[in-house]
């Protein structure tokens, strides 16, 4: 028996120490770093060339730093260990809904792309068992049982799906914890009390008191899939790095193309939705920085500084090295530009495909949390709901839920129209509730009118400018899966 909305979290306890510095980076990395990585070479193609789109890199990395800082501070403002409780702590129920919305979204937009990802690669797989064609020169189709349709759909039904339906993660008992989204996703927590008026530190540099509930175990060990979606990402750049450098004419790959001048704005800032999407660990730096033992404001400025510098340094490499391989000619996931009988290459696909098939039952079982929060109101949440009907609502909507999102994935040209929309979402997370929270936090605190003018005009900047994200995104969407 269990009551109605009562989500049963996967942490345990915190533990009194507390989350060090570098342990708090490496799970900003393991939140950022991810599926997002294979689509930065197309990013950097479609930007028109390596340098406008590190140029849009480094300008995106301001927003992305002021976000987190500003999450980190609100945090410490609310006592909430959740970015949808600190959205709605400062900002209201009503904006509190719209996040919890959003964040369904993108949990489910999430899901597809991380099955467009593993279908993507078991393509390539099933390609590199059989030949390409006859001595004729004739292309051989390959078998039924080697389609991409039918390879997806059975890995679905046979491996994922019962990953997916359990209460709880059977996986993850191996570790003390699992943080990261979206490529790793944050879990649910348990609410802790609201800060009183005297908790609050002064803005903005005072180190606020010690929360109390943390959010993070200190001794914790990070959970193998967190630490498979991080080894995979450093693997493929140092695969598109080393590939790039011992191509040669003999292997038959094509001369890259030279880079071309980008042939508008709209083509340059084209690349912002991939970086929304890779950089995005905003959900769990709420979390992160609920749990770290030293919580003064600069430390939580350097610590997200060193964080996103490193991942810049990822996602640059990646994209810049992958870009100058092939081209214009780059796919939207970089690994199917790459021949699909490559030993160094396979070894990235099945890195990447084991960490997918983790990670995605613990993206089902956040948007079954989330899903009761937005839908069961606080009466029936108090309701005491039989063990019986509970499971029949879970294997439902797990069904459901896999369902619809396989289904839209074995329809979806690529990844990078998935990335598109979800780069749209992952505005709202980066730069509106952000620049919202900004906003709403000045007026509760006693500050200069040159202060307050200056912290209200970025939080209005960081919305308008998340709107802007949020629309050229859908835009870019619609019509490319009108094309």
């Amino acid at each position: 028996m269990e009551r109605a909305g009562e989500v049963r979290p996967l942490l345990p306890q915190p533990g009194p120490a507390g989350l060090s510095s570098a342990g708090a980076v490496c799970i900003l990395l393991k939140s950022a770093l991810g599926a997002g990585l294979l689509s930065f070479p197309w990013a950097f193609g479609r930007a028109g060339g390596a340098v406008p789109a590190l140029l849009v890199e480094l300008g995106s990395l301001v927003f992305l730093v002021s976000g987190l800082a500003v999450l980190g501070y609100a945090a410490a403002l609310s006592a909430q260990p959740t970015y949808q409780g600190v959205v709605r702590a400062v900002c209201g129920a009503a904006v509190g809904k719209l996040c919890e919305v959003c964040f369904l979204l993108n949990l489910f937009m999430i899901s597809v792309a991380l099955l467009r990802v593993v279908g993507d690669q078991l393509e390539k797989l099933c390609d590199s068992l059989y030949p390409n064609g006859t001595l004729s020169g004739a292309p051989l189709s390959p078998p039924w049982y080697a389609d991409q349709r039918f390879t997806l759909s059975a890995l679905c039904v046979f491996v994922i799906f019962p990953l997916s339906v359990p209460k709880e993660i059977g996986f993850q008992k191996y570790s003390r914890y699992h943080l990261g989204y979206p490529h790793d996703v944050a879990t649910p927590w348990h609410p802790v009390p609201q800060a009183t008026s005297s908790q609050v530190p002064a803005w903005p540099w005072d180190p606020p008191p010690p929360p109390a509930a943390r959010g993070l175990c200190a001794d914790a060990l990070p959970c193998p899939s967190s630490i498979l979606g991080t080894l995979a990402a450093c693997y493929l750049t140092l695969v598109i790095i080393l590939k790039y450098h011992l191509q040669a004419e003999s292997l038959g790959w094509p001369e890259p193309s030279q880079p071309s001048r980008a042939s508008s704005w709209a083509s340059i800032f084209s690349v912002i939705p991939t970086i929304c999407f890779g950089f995005q660990c905003h959900e769990a730096c709420v979390a992160i920085y609920s749990s770290m033992r030293n919580q003064s404001f600069l430390h939580w400025i350097a610590v997200s500084v060193v964080s996103m510098l490193i991942c810049l340094l990822i996602y640059s490499l990646t994209g810049l090295y992958g870009y100058l391989t092939f081209g214009e000619a780059v796919a939207p996931d970089v690994l199917m530009s790459y021949p699909g009988n490559d030993p160094v290459v396979i070894v990235a696909r099945l890195l990447f495909g084991v960490s997918i098939i983790t990670i995605y039952p613990i993206v089902v079982l956040l948007g079954r949390s989330v899903v009761r929060d937005v839908w069961v109101t606080p009466k029936h949440r108090a309701m005491v709901v039989p063990e019986a009907q509970e499971q029949r609502n879970r294997v439902a909507l797990t069904v459901t839920w896999m369902a619809t999102t396989l289904t839209i994935a074995l329809f979806v040209p690529d990844i990078g129209k998935v990335i598109e929309l979800i780069g749209g979402i992952s505005a709202f997370f980066i730069f509106i509730f952000p620049g919202l929270c900004l906003v709403c936090m000045t007026g509760t605190r006693t500050l200069g009118p040159r202060k307050k003018a200056a912290l209200i005009t970025w939080g209005v900047l960081s919305v308008l400018g998340g709107a802007f994200v949020c629309g050229q995104s859908a835009a870019l969407a619609v019509l490319g899966l009108l094309r």
